[in-house]
């Protein structure tokens, strides 16, 4: 959500922070703009709309400078438009700020009461008049301490200032924000990906810290004004990855990248000679572990849902799964037995941060499940246990789903083998299996041209339903989500067992149905279900496995997916799901990799 860049250089800046800005697209955005020191003035230009649009106003009318800031906005306070777009400036100072000040409505009234006008509905202003005050008597320094130390909410910020033509400043709380390295130049960026093509040695906040940006050098101070150093961590690179290379867009690289990406996760965690699985420095003796709590927001959260079906078949623990964004905000009872293991593909997630800072104060043991290690949920875990997907550029998590599944179902399959909850055979059992999934995978990919037939058959369509039990019910509700999020189709997942007791009710003739039914022991009863639907009218979508076929001349679409362990099936049964979601938003002409109004990495509440 949102993205931020700021480079002070020795020569132009302007091209270089357009290009950042394009890598931040994937974050989601409806404004850009950015802002100079151009002979002595701040040179502010901004647009409502894509990057393309603000580099169009800058051919006409380039932006002179070597210091610079920039930013995609994501609306939160006001409306997309040019006017709240950021950066926000007054004649002295601008401003680029990620996440949210909530007593900015308090901030703003006092200043009206004394003259102030305010140019747009944006709480980031407030910030930029209060710069402009403080700047009045105090150094810029000094005056950015003071005003942050006003602020309520979350920010990571970029400032310039017009008499400072040698230094961008930049400040965080609760939002992330990092630093590049290079010769003669340095950056300031809302994540490492945007800063990556240009250096490979960044550095990261922490709550509370400054930093004073330089061409030749960065300074970093902590809360309490007191100076600091820094770690500087080397990027891996990874050009491949952030590239569409033959494919039309992100999502359907990723969606085919699936197979490659489980078999390095499952390289990463199986040693292939003793037939083992390998966590190292878990915070906690799986044997002294007497519940687990898993945590995560949107697919994150379906993910733990998954896995609590694996941790309650495969070991004796206590399983709890929560929103995250409901975890931060309930009365917890805090078990210091308890492992609690926080779920996000960018690591950055506001609210998963939250709940995890949450069981930090209580001194509970952590976990985090994460596709980006430099992340801050990453660094302020007691463990970490990367997904090792790469970098997911498409808004909607494809490939970053199957790598959080993936690395819980390993988790669950070790502790259950050291605290004995599974003999060793059935655990050398589990682990042959888990080989065969990248095949499995590439197996269930080679269904997509029948399910192009079927993407174009319920494009049209007011709304659909999916449905499912058991570890089947979560791969329900992720399919429904990411058929809302590509293609603005009203869906909804339930259990199967479930329809009578309400949602049989907006069954109609032509409402199509997604019924995901491997064979296993929920297999009967959720033909019963489907049965159900067909008589109402409702058009199916059957998603078996070879073992499971059914001839029904009453149902309008069947799959057959290959079979494996029934453990299994979440995994391949998402395969269509993506694959359909990704082909009915191509039909409606749909921005498959930024669909609107969502953000890759969600870094407000």
């Amino acid at each position: 959500m949102c993205g931020i860049i700021g480079i002070a250089s020795n020569k132009k800046v302007s091209t270089n922070i357009v290009n950042a800005l394009k890598k931040l697209e994937y974050r989601g955005y409806d404004s850009a703009g950015l802002a100079t020191i151009t002979n002595g003035e701040i040179n502010e230009k901004k647009c409502s709309g894509r990057v393309e649009k603000l580099e169009k106003i800058l051919f006409q009318s380039p932006n002179e400078g070597n210091l610079g800031i920039g930013h995609v906005r994501w609306a939160t306070h006001g409306v997309p438009n040019e006017v709240n777009a950021h950066p926000h400036s007054s004649e002295i100072v601008s401003v680029v700020h990620n996440g949210i000040i909530e007593n900015s409505d308090k901030l703003k009234k006092e200043f009206e009461k004394s003259g102030t006008t305010f140019k747009s509905q944006t709480d980031t202003e407030v910030i930029t008049v209060l710069l402009t005050e403080k700047l009045k008597k105090l150094d810029p320094l000094k005056a950015v301490f003071e005003t942050i130390d006003m602020l309520k909410g979350s920010f990571a910020l970029g400032i310039i200032f017009k008499n400072h033509k040698e230094f961008v400043i930049g400040a965080r709380r609760g939002s992330p924000l990092a630093v590049g390295y290079s010769n003669n130049e340095n950056y300031l960026g809302s994540d490492s990906y945007a800063l990556k093509s240009m250096t490979n040695k960044i550095s990261y906040l922490d709550d509370g810290d400054v930093c004073v940006l330089s061409k030749d050098e960065v300074k970093f101070y902590n809360h309490n004004k007191d100076k600091i150093n820094k770690e500087i961590f080397t990027l891996s690179e990874d050009k491949a990855s952030v590239s569409k290379g033959n494919y039309k867009n992100f999502m359907i690289k990723e969606i085919f990248e699936q197979p490659v990406t489980v078999k390095t996760c499952l390289k990463e965690y199986i040693d292939k000679i003793r037939e083992e699985i390998n966590f190292y420095n878990l915070p906690l003796d799986p044997k002294e572990i007497n519940k687990i709590v898993l945590i995560g927001c949107g697919t994150a959260y379906h993910s733990c849902l998954v896995a609590k079906y694996w941790f309650e078949e495969f070991t004796s623990i206590n399983i709890e799964v929560d929103i995250a964004s409901e975890f931060r905000y309930r009365k917890v009872r805090f078990d210091k037995k308890a492992l609690y293991i926080f779920v996000s593909q960018s690591g950055e997630t506001a609210d998963t941060y939250a709940a995890l800072d949450l069981c930090k104060r209580q001194n509970v043991k952590t976990c985090s499940v994460i596709n980006v290690v430099e992340s801050s949920i990453a660094r302020n875990s007691n463990c970490v246990l990367p997904i090792h997907a790469g970098p997911e550029i498409g808004v909607a998590s494809t490939k970053a789903f199957l790598g959080q599944m993936l690395v819980l179902y390993l988790l669950s399959l070790k502790i259950s083998e050291v605290r004995n909850d599974m003999q060793n055979i059935e655990y050398k059992k589990k682990i042959s299996e888990l080989k065969k999934l990248p095949t499995l995978i590439s197996e269930a990919l080679k269904e997509e041209e029948k399910i192009q037939l079927i993407a174009k058959d319920i494009c049209e369509s007011k709304g659909s339903m999916f449905l499912g039990r058991g570890s089947s019910f979560p791969i329900a509700l992720e399919g429904a989500l990411k058929l809302k999020e590509l293609s603005y189709l009203h869906a909804e997942g339930y259990p199967a067992g479930e329809m009578k007791h309400g949602p049989l009710a907006l069954i109609e003739d032509g409402l199509p149905v997604v019924v995901i039914a491997p064979k296993d022991k929920y297999f009967e009863k959720t033909l019963s279900n489907m049965q159900e639907v067909i008589a109402r009218g409702g058009k199916v979508l059957l998603l078996t496995n070879s073992d499971g076929k059914v001839i029904s001349e009453n149902i309008r679409f069947q799959i057959n997916l290959p079979d494996s362990d029934l453990t299994l099936t979440p995994f391949i049964f998402t395969i269509p799901l993506q694959l359909l979601s990704y082909h009915v938003a191509l039909f409606k002409k749909c921005d498959i990799d930024k669909p609107r109004n969502l953000a890759k990495s969600v870094t407000v509440e």
